[in-house]
C-alpha cells in the first residue's frame, strides 16, 4: 500500500453529491471480545479499560469484560431506538465473531438496511501481531471476509482493522477480494486513493478524535462537552465544505455513548446535523463508490509530483 502526499491547497474542490458539504458517518462498532487468551501476557482487549490494573490474557477480568459488555447487552439498543427515533442511519463495523457470539447486533443492523463492514475476526486480536508473518495476517482477513459474505449474503466491500492496527498489506489483500474501501488512515477530512498491486482502494478516513472512547473515556470529557466538541467539527468542516466538501466520521461504542447519562449528547448533536441543508448521512460505500467514479476531478494523475516541486 501506497498513497500520495496531497495537501489541501493542491486538490481541486470536493463536490459531493446533489451539493452536500460534508458526508456524516455516524460509525457503531459492534464488537467482541474473548473472554480470556492462553497468555501471561497482559490482555489489550481492544480498547482503554475501566480499571487500570489489567489482567494477564489466561484470567477472566470479569470488570473489564462485562463494561464492554454492557454495551451488547443494553447501550446498543438505546443507540438503536434513538436512531430510529431520529430517522437516521449509522454505518456499523463488525467483528467477524459477532455475527455468532452476538448474533442479535449484527441482525439489527441488516434488517434496518445499514450499512455493515468487516472489522477483523476478534476485537482483541490486532493484524499487526502478525506484521512479520503476512501468511498468518492474510489467513485472519480471508476467514473474516468469508464469515462476512457467510452471513450478510454478499461479499464485503470494505474494512476496518481492530484497533485501527492494520499493516502494510492489509489495503491490498482487501483490494485484492473486492474492497473498495479502507478505514484505518486518520490523516484527512476528505477520501484519497491508495495504491495498491490490485488496484486503488478508496480511504475513508475514520477518526480517533471524534470519537466516544478518546472524549469520554480516555479525556473524560462530559456529556455537554461531548456534544459540544462534535458540534464544533461539524460546524467547522461544514463552513469549509461550502467551497470543498469534507467527511465527518464519529465513532461510537455502545458500551460508552450507550450509555444513560450520554445519549443526550448524540441526541442533541443528531439535531443538530439535521438542521443544517447540505448534511449527507452517508455510508462509506457511498462514498467510497462514488469517489472512485470522480477522483480525478478532486485529485488528478499528478497532483503528488505538482505538491513536491
Amino acid at each position: 500500500m501506497e498513497y500520495d502526499y496531497v495537501p489541501l491547497p493542491h486538490r481541486k474542490p470536493l463536490i459531493w453529491p446533489n451539493g452536500a458539504r460534508v458526508a456524516l458517518v455516524m460509525t457503531f462498532n459492534l464488537e467482541t471480545w474473548d473472554l480470556t487468551k492462553p497468555t501471561k501476557e497482559k490482555y489489550y482487549a481492544g480498547g482503554p479499560a475501566v480499571l487500570p490494573d489489567v489482567l494477564a490474557g489466561d484470567t477472566p477480568d470479569f470488570p473489564n469484560y462485562t463494561w464492554r459488555e454492557y454495551g451488547q447487552r443494553v447501550g446498543i439498543w438505546r443507540l438503536f431506538d434513538l436512531f430510529d427515533e431520529l430517522g437516521v442511519k449509522a454505518s456499523c463495523t463488525t467483528n467477524a465473531v459477532t455475527f455468532e457470539r452476538r448474533k442479535a447486533m449484527t441482525d439489527a443492523c441488516l434488517e434496518r438496511g445499514w450499512e455493515l463492514l468487516a472489522h477483523n475476526w476478534e476485537q482483541g486480536e490486532l493484524l499487526t501481531d502478525f506484521a512479520h508473518e503476512p501468511a498468518k495476517e492474510r489467513d485472519i482477513v480471508l476467514r473474516s471476509l468469508e464469515q462476512y459474505e457467510k452471513f450478510v449474503g454478499k461479499r464485503a466491500k470494505g474494512w476496518l482493522s481492530s484497533s485501527l492496527r492494520g499493516t502494510l498489506q492489509t489495503a491490498d489483500i482487501l483490494a485484492e477480494h473486492g474492497c473498495t474501501f479502507y478505514c484505518d488512515l486518520l490523516n484527512d477530512d476528505q477520501p484519497y486513493l491508495l495504491k495498491t498491486p490490485n488496484g486503488p482502494i478508496v480511504s475513508t478516513p475514520y477518526s480517533n478524535e471524534i470519537n466516544d472512547f478518546t472524549l469520554l473515556t480516555r479525556r473524560g470529557h462530559t456529556t455537554d462537552e461531548y456534544r459540544d466538541v462534535m458540534i464544533e467539527e461539524l460546524n467547522v468542516l461544514y463552513k469549509e465544505g461550502a467551497t470543498s466538501g469534507r467527511i465527518m466520521n464519529v465513532g461510537i461504542h455502545p458500551h460508552v455513548s450507550g450509555r444513560a447519562y450520554r445519549i443526550r449528547a448524540l441526541r442533541e448533536f443528531i439535531q443538530h446535523a439535521k438542521s443544517l441543508p447540505g448534511v449527507w448521512f452517508a455510508t462509506r460505500e457511498e462514498i467510497a463508490d462514488w469517489y472512485l467514479a470522480n477522483h480525478e476531478s478532486h485529485i488528478p494523475t499528478g497532483a503528488a509530483t505538482k505538491a513536491a516541486e
